[in-house]
């Protein structure tokens, strides 16, 4: 049972992969595939454990418990717990962004990027992906500046090239912050990590993972973008204030910056953040529409744009991230980072080898693996922490699903699997080795680790 876990969940993953010439919605697939890893983890019992720590100490605490008691009431909820925040982070964050959207609110940026030049614009966009996703964090970042392409880039495939390189850019932008990426902020918070430090260590390895794919796809590039017309007979029939338009476009984003800050003040987990800015929205909404007609008011309050979120991309995501912490509780994940330990020793080699894994599995228990089996080894701020958050955060650029990010935009864009492989993975490989190359060289001749 314990390896079909592993057949069940590669063949779960290709028919993900060939979703569009299977004619398969990737989202029932997912969450089939995490009912299916469960399913097996029960019929497996305790006798494929490869750590049963966690089991004993359940029974411990509750002597009259079983096996079942313990995968249903302590490690499914546990990791249901964890995928949750981000669940409900990506539902209120989407949901900020289709309201900020309703009234025209991206309009501020976009009509200040004139070019239409294919390459400028792309530079510009990956240039303002970066550093917001370091302020705010790549999932986030992704979802605000996808809704910014719906406005810049009218062609669908040509679109698909930019959001390509907005996932490379988000996560690039994301590594090197404390509060960039959900690894970055698991080693922050679990010590490993001090803000400076990981800011000076790996700024230009995230640089170099951005422009190296940058400079590469520019060549592939001419000509212009055929942009979107500004105004739409929606909006020519019923159109926003600008006194609107600027109150929801910098409540919205405001409200998506306070997130990190809301983290730091209360300690509290940023989905909570989150909530709040969409409360707050849609109060303000409610309040600024009130006097407004039936179908003014479907059109611009929360309850109206709700139907526009992207909901099938958050089951996906619940799917995806279930199946995978199928293979953590059971202990594949484990038993995978002691292996590399084992059989590859350099921690250059290691980390570079958990960045290639974390484009395949999701990278937050691939770091969680690395942080329980390296807790008592290395220092706070040892270089293996370091190139951890680096390989981590950007690895998962090399495929779509490999991050949070790419999943977000797989979603809100239908980018085909396949389509990404093809045309953007080589890119981000490329700039994936070059950015760990780079912390090599500065970790070993001019910080001498």
């Amino acid at each position: 049972m314990f390896t079909l876990m592993i057949v069940v969940f590669i063949l779960g993953y290709a028919i993900i992969a060939l979703e569009h010439p299977l004619k398969l919605n990737k989202s029932a697939t997912a969450l089939f595939l995490a009912v299916a890893m469960w399913v097996l983890f029960v019929i497996g019992g305790e006798q494929i454990l490869v750590n049963a720590a966690s089991f004993q100490e359940y029974l411990l605490k509750n002597p009259g418990g079983s096996f079942l008691d313990w995968l249903s009431h302590h490690a499914l909820l546990e990791h249901l717990g964890e995928i949750s925040e981000i669940l409900f982070f990506l539902l209120g964050a989407m949901t900020i962004v289709e309201l900020v959207d309703s009234h025209e609110g991206f309009r501020i940026i976009t009509d200040k990027i004139k070019t239409t030049n294919k390459v400028k614009l792309l530079w510009v966009i990956s240039i303002i992906t970066f550093f917001l996703s370091a302020v705010l964090d790549n999932l986030t970042t992704s979802i605000v500046m996808v809704a910014l392409l719906r406005k810049l880039v009218s062609d669908k495939k040509e679109r698909w090239f930019y959001a390509g390189m907005v996932i490379i850019a988000a996560n690039s932008g994301g590594a090197f912050s404390p509060i960039g990426d959900v690894t970055t902020i698991m080693l922050w918070i679990g010590g490993h990590v001090t803000t400076v430090n990981i800011i000076v260590k790996t700024f230009i390895p995230s640089v170099l993972s951005m422009v190296v794919p940058l400079s590469l796809l520019s060549m592939t590039m001419k000509g212009s973008i055929q942009r979107v017309p500004q105004a739409t007979s929606d909006h020519t029939k019923d159109p926003t204030t600008p006194f609107e338009r600027n109150l929801v476009f910098y409540l919205g984003v405001g409200s998506l910056l306070f997130v990190p800050i809301f983290k730091t003040i209360t300690h509290l987990p940023p989905y909570i953040g989150i909530l709040l800015g969409l409360s707050v929205l849609w109060i303000v909404t409610e309040i600024m529409h009130k006097s407004k007609n039936d179908e003014y008011r479907s059109k611009r309050t929360i309850a109206g744009v709700l139907h526009r979120v992207d909901i099938t991309s958050v089951l996906f995501f619940l799917g995806i991230l279930l199946a995978v912490a199928a293979l953590q509780s059971v202990g594949h994940l484990d038993l995978l980072a002691k292996s590399l330990d084992q059989h590859v020793g350099n921690l250059y080699v290691i980390n570079v080898i958990i960045g290639l894994l974390s484009s395949v599995v999701d990278n937050v228990p691939l770091v969680a693996g690395a942080m329980g089996m390296y807790q008592n080894t290395f220092v706070p701020d040892h270089y293996f922490w370091e190139m951890l958050a680096y390989c981590a955060g950007t690895g998962g650029s090399i495929l779509i699903i490999g991050s949070a990010a790419g999943v977000a935009v797989m979603g809100m864009e239908k980018i085909d699997f396949i389509w990404y492989l093809k045309k953007i993975s080589l890119w981000a490989l490329i700039g994936y080795f070059a950015g760990s190359i780079a912390y090599w060289a500065m970790s070993e001749f001019i910080f001498h680790a």
